[in-house]
């Protein structure tokens, strides 16, 4: 089977690239994530997922887009609904990408993630798949984050502190909904 797998970062691939490569598929790796910010974020993730990928012998598809402002424009001001618009956007160009090269099917290493929101992500690339006419391969890999984190701690790898989004990394330093008002 050729599959296609859309990739977050270096840390979430390890152990599903491991998983995968041990029930005999070799997955090309596939970045797509115009989600992620800030800048110095986005290009720190797509780095170390460049060096992890040619250190691992893993081909890498990159589609490289920086998309603060469509992003924020489309999540608008439905912003705790915004992992629904992340998922959609990235599941439908990965499932894209996968019927216009020749891909059987593709999945996604956010499924390792016990903070992603599962079975929408899930739903939402069955979706894709289907209205693009590939397979969507799915694996439950939650139960190899915890190994997968210490794995990339073990080899160094960069590791994020939050999901990707300015409103995530918002959430991870707890300054949701607090005004700044300038001290006096």
């Amino acid at each position: 089977m050729k599959l296609l797998l859309h990739t977050c970062c270096a840390p979430c691939l390890v152990k599903c690239a491991e998983s995968l490569r041990g029930e005999g598929l070799e997955p090309v790796l596939y970045w797509y994530n115009p989600n992620i910010h800030p800048v110095v974020e986005y290009r720190a993730r797509r780095d170390a997922l460049a060096a992890y990928a040619e250190g691992a012998g893993l081909a890498l598809e990159t589609e490289d887009v920086y998309g603060l402002r469509a992003f924020v424009a489309a999540v608008s001001p439905d912003f705790d609904g915004r992992c629904a618009h992340c998922y959609r956007v990235r599941m439908e160009a990965a499932a894209a990408f996968a019927a216009g090269h020749g891909y059987d099917a593709f999945s996604t290493t956010l499924l390792i993630s016990p903070y992603q929101k599962h079975e929408l992500l899930r739903q939402t690339a069955e979706a894709a798949a289907a209205r693009h006419g590939v397979d969507f391969l799915y694996r439950d890999f939650r139960p190899l984050f915890r190994s997968g984190q210490q794995a990339a701690r073990d080899m160094g790898l960069y590791r994020q502190k939050y999901c990707g989004c300015v409103f995530s990394e918002e959430e991870r330093y707890g300054v949701e909904g607090r005004s700044r008002r300038p001290s006096k």
